[in-house]
């Protein structure tokens, strides 16, 4: 029986993935797999039988990821599993910063008890609420992955021209992305020119903390919008308060509330809903547990978030599956010492990320415990591991 312990509320749907060979629950003891939502788990102290980490949502920001590198841990993300939620929210979060929707309806509030002056009351004063359309305005989405690209889609169905800018594109996101759509390799031309900018960029507090600043602000269009339902940090919020108190921009949505934005006129706060939907999180635990299974059951690895992708069928009963640094020669080292056995291989993969590296070896007979042994002691093999059918 293989234990799988959940640190957060994860969807019963999982129930139909894990097989019965699988224990899952918050309170098994020495898991081989943990599966996660937002859990804080810098602090946490890890189970030695514990060999990966699936964490049912896209950031891993409350998750280790180097130190469990360095211990051997594999840890997973679900890229693209809550995308259509977030795709969703971001297009309300677009209407939001068109029209003053949210004020409208704390605005209604105050009329209750007026009896039959509310319709009269609702006349006189709407016009305060007016806004603007979304339709054929100019909308720059910065990061074109899973969520990007269904942003850029959904905003091209309603009327808008959308301005696309990723470093990164990959083959599969520029596929998924509609040819009407411009895509830009000068970030401040996007910049100058759009109307509405959204964020769909991961949040590497050395790198970005802050990506939305005065400088950034400075350069757009007088009374452009800016979404971000990517991470909050990515924006700095004085900078985007004194815009919006300025009139520099017209409006700041944000899925990630503080202190200091909450009550600010013209500054919407949702609270952080871009995956709480049904859909997502079932997308979300399903994905996590399939990553999981399987890694545990065959040492393939998908969407990991530190350590390479390496997925090979297997073709024999016996899988040695080797984390390792990524150094040159050590490949020939394991080979070695492989081959010292006796034992034939019959099919091999090797994969490399950062410093980082996976070898997946299919072998044709029963690999002997000394022969894990010596591959354990090379001196930068970090973590061994034997799938035998």
């Amino acid at each position: 029986m293989k234990n799988i312990l959940t640190l957060n509320s994860i969807s019963p749907v999982i129930n139909d993935v894990f097989s019965d060979d699988y224990n899952v629950g918050n309170d098994v003891k020495e898991p081989v797999g943990i599966m996660l939502r937002s859990f804080k788990m810098h602090d946490y102290t890890l189970d030695k039988n514990t060999v990966a980490v699936a964490r049912a949502g896209a950031g891993v920001n409350n998750i280790p990821i180097e130190e469990y590198a360095k211990e051997g841990v594999v840890v997973f993300n679900t890229p693209g599993a809550n995308a259509n939620a977030v795709k969703e929210l971001v297009i309300c979060a677009l209407l939001l910063g068109s029209r003053k929707i949210a004020d409208s309806l704390d605005w209604v509030k105050t009329l209750k008890g007026q009896g039959e002056e509310v319709s009269k009351l609702v006349e006189k004063g709407k016009s305060q609420f007016a806004g603007t359309e979304i339709q054929g305005k100019k909308l720059g989405i910065i990061g074109l992955g899973a969520i990007g690209a269904l942003v850029a889609n959904a905003a091209l169905a309603l009327n808008m021209e959308v301005i696309g800018y990723d470093p990164y594109l990959s083959v599969d996101a520029a596929l998924r992305l509609s040819r009407h759509a411009k895509v830009v390799k000068d970030l401040d031309e996007l910049i100058k020119s759009s109307d509405y900018i959204t964020l769909h960029i991961p949040y590497i507090a050395s790198q970005n903390k802050g990506f939305i600043n005065a400088e950034f602000i400075g350069k757009m269009k007088d009374g452009a919008v800016i979404v971000n339902c990517a991470r909050g940090e990515l924006a700095d919020s004085n900078a985007i308060i004194d815009a919006v108190n300025s009139g520099k921009i017209s409006r700041y949505v944000t899925d990630f509330p503080s202190d200091e934005l909450i009550g600010v006129n013209n500054i919407v706060c949702i609270p952080h809903l871009g995956a709480s939907t049904e859909e997502a999180e079932n997308n979300c635990a399903v994905m996590a547990a399939e990553e999981l299974i399987d890694y545990i059951e065959n040492g393939n690895i998908k969407n990991s978030v530190n350590y390479p992708s390496c997925v090979m069928p297997r073709t024999t009963d016996f899988r040695l599956v080797i984390l390792h640094k990524n150094i040159k020669n050590i490949l020939a080292q394991i080979t070695s010492v492989v081959g010292g056995e006796g034992i034939n291989i019959a099919n091999l993969s090797n994969q490399s990320k950062g410093d980082y590296a996976v070898t997946i070896l299919d072998v044709e007979k029963a690999v002997p415990d000394s022969a894990i042994a010596d591959l354990s002691k090379l001196a930068d093999v970090i973590k061994v591991r034997y799938l035998a059918k």
